[in-house]
Formats: structure tokens, C-alpha cells, sequence
């Protein structure tokens, strides 16, 4: 999973990027993109490890994504941002709350609609020069697919309305569309960028519609990830951080996109394996190869709750909650599954 971090400037996007990543201000040109991959922290995965002892204990990864060069805005407007972002699979989007030294006052609401309209011009340029091509392959005789036609032309009718695509489901999970990797339908966390002594989210009068949001203090969540985790637990304390903004936002993410986790164990290697909520077990054996989809023959699941009652896979098995499920078994958050498959 890929999160594309954007925002206007002086939003506080390198700051969080440096938080979420625990990484340390880079050397050089800071106009330069800069990824950083992080562990999602899974106390299953923890307790599974313990049990089994593996040789290897494999988290499931995020991948934070900040763009270089060029600044949102205006006549600065850089589109070159938007094409780095288009392959991510969500967007973070920074927006300052907090006041500075020859800042004029925080307008979070206005700040975050600015972005927005910037992702929905980038797509009606989009989505009206396939029109137009549509339009000209038609007159030549050639008659474009109906369904990519009508949601194109929903995503018109959308775009000229100013609504980002992410407000209807349908034409952003469309796989018809997803080859014009549409800004304004991926999944959008706002991140509220605060000052050091505030921690709430701002007046409901300033908060953008239906939108997932959260706060997050950027330069104290930067000073704790340079921190030992003697001094990082003392700080946690004194500042009120129940946990740290990587946990936060990592969970808030996954649930934004609709993600979850399921395991393989062994004593070679116990692993999370990151999926969509709702996949059949037959896509789900594609996650780990493409053979073992090809050749499914069953999926042998275990509930992780069911194995911790158990105390064992053994014992679970006795107690019959050792299933056996086909093709079409909608894996479940926190399945433990051994795929039986024959290529």
C-alpha cells in the first residue's frame, strides 16, 4: 500500500512525512521525492511469532510517498505533483491548523477545498480529452465500450459540479476506470497539521463534508521518532499521545480503504498479508503467488481468535474450528489460511 502525502506549502508535509516514517531530515535538495517504508504494527502478529518461532516474522508494509519539486497553487502550480501521486493507492493530505511567525491565521477548511479543487480540474482534463477521443473514434466508426462511456460521462457531470470522485463508490472502485488513476477518487485522510499544545480537530463549521479527518501535532510526533523508547514513553506521557502518529494513522488508513490482514504460519515464517475486505479466498491465494491461485484447491482457515482459545493449531483442529473453504470464502480479518493448490 502506497500513501501519496500532499498539501498546500508550508502545510507541514515534510514534518509529517519525517514523523510517519521516523526518518531524519534529508541531506541535499529537499525538492526531491522521498519514500519511506514502514512496518504496520500488529500485536497478532506478535503473539503468532512467539508461538510458532519462526525463522522469519514478515509485517505487512506501508509505503509513504512525498512528491518533489513544484508547489500546489495558483500560477505555481506544478502538475508534475499530480503525476508522481497518480500511482498511489490513497492520498494523505497535510493541512496546516497551526499558527507561526509571519503566518496569517490557519483557514483549514478553505486550505483543504483548494487541494481538492486542484485533484477535480486534473481529472476533468482528464476525463474530457477521452471524450473528445471517444467522440472522434465514434465519427470514424468505431464504437466505444457503453459502460466506460456512461461512467465517464457520470464523471463529467460530477467533476463540472465540483465533487470529487471518491463520493461515489461505484465509479471509484470501477475496473474500467482504474487505468485513469483519478485523483479526487482515490481514499483522502485529511491529516490537521496542530500546534504542539493542541490536540482537537477544528470547529465542526471548519471540517470539509464527509471527509475522513484527524489530528495530528507534526513537529512533536517529529521529535518522538528520534527518540529512544525510554525517553519516546516519558514523552507520550507528558504530551497526552495515547499512541504514536504512525500506529494512528497507519490504522485510520487501512480502515479508510476498506484494508485488512490475514496470516500464513510455519516454522519457516509467520506473515501478514494485506488484502481488501470482502476478497474471495481464491484472490486472496494470488497475494501470496500467482500459482497458488492458479492451482487452488481449497483454502484450510483458522480463525486467530479461535487458535488463541485453542492454545493450539492442533487442539483447534480437535475442536473442529479447523475449516475447509473454496474459491468464493470471503477471508476474514485475521484468518490464519494454509492454501492447498496443484500447479
Amino acid at each position: 500500500m502506497r500513501l501519496g502525502i500532499i498539501g498546500l506549502p508550508q502545510s507541514g508535509k515534510t514534518t509529517v512525512f519525517e514523523a510517519l516514517t521516523q526518518s531524519a531530515a534529508a541531506d541535499g535538495n529537499r525538492q526531491e521525492s522521498r519514500i519511506g517504508t514502514i512496518t504496520v504494527p500488529d500485536a497478532r502478529v506478535d503473539t503468532l511469532s512467539a508461538m510458532y518461532k519462526p525463522r522469519k516474522t514478515i509485517f505487512a508494509q506501508v509505503e509513504y510517498f512525498l512528491p518533489g519539486k513544484g508547489e500546489h497553487g495558483g500560477a505555481k502550480k506544478d502538475q508534475s505533483i499530480w503525476t508522481q501521486v497518480r500511482d498511489c493507492d490513497a492520498l494523505i493530505h497535510v493541512v496546516r491548523n497551526f499558527s507561526g511567525y509571519g503566518m496569517e491565521a490557519p483557514t483549514p477548511k478553505a486550505d483543504a477545498m483548494a487541494i481538492d479543487q486542484e485533484l477535480i480540474i486534473s481529472d476533468l482534463v482528464v476525463v474530457e480529452k477521452r471524450l473528445e477521443r471517444l467522440a472522434l473514434d465514434e465519427r470514424r466508426g468505431k464504437k466505444p465500450i457503453p459502460e466506460e462511456l456512461t461512467l465517464l460521462n457520470r464523471c463529467k457531470e460530477a467533476l463540472d459540479q465540483e465533487i470529487p470522485l471518491r463520493r461515489f463508490p461505484d465509479i471509484a472502485a470501477a475496473k474500467i476506470l482504474r487505468g485513469y488513476a483519478f485523483l479526487s477518487a482515490k481514499p483522502m485522510l485529511i491529516l490537521f497539521n496542530n500546534d504542539d499544545e493542541n490536540d482537537d480537530l477544528p470547529d465542526a463549521a471548519h471540517l470539509p463534508e464527509d471527509e475522513a479527518c484527524m489530528v495530528i501535532r507534526a513537529k512533536l510526533e517529529q521529535e518522538l521518532a528520534q527518540m529512544s523508547e525510554d525517553e519516546a514513553t516519558e514523552f507520550l506521557a507528558e504530551f497526552n499521545i495515547t499512541a504514536s502518529a504512525t500506529d494512528r494513522v497507519v490504522q485510520r488508513s487501512y480502515e479508510l480503504m476498506g484494508l485488512m490482514a490475514f496470516f500464513t504460519v510455519g516454522e519457516d515464517e509467520v506473515r501478514a498479508w494485506t488484502i481488501a475486505r470482502d476478497t474471495d479466498a481464491v484472490d486472496a491465494a494470488e497475494v501470496i503467488h500467482s500459482d497458488i491461485k492458479k492451482g487452488f484447491i481449497r483454502a484450510e482457515v483458522l480463525a486467530y481468535d479461535d487458535l488463541m482459545a485453542a492454545g493450539s493449531y492442533a487442539e483447534a483442529r480437535k475442536k473442529g474450528t479447523v475449516r475447509l473453504e473454496g474459491k468464493t470464502y470471503k477471508v476474514l480479518d485475521g484468518d490464519i489460511i494454509n492454501f492447498r493448490f496443484n500447479v
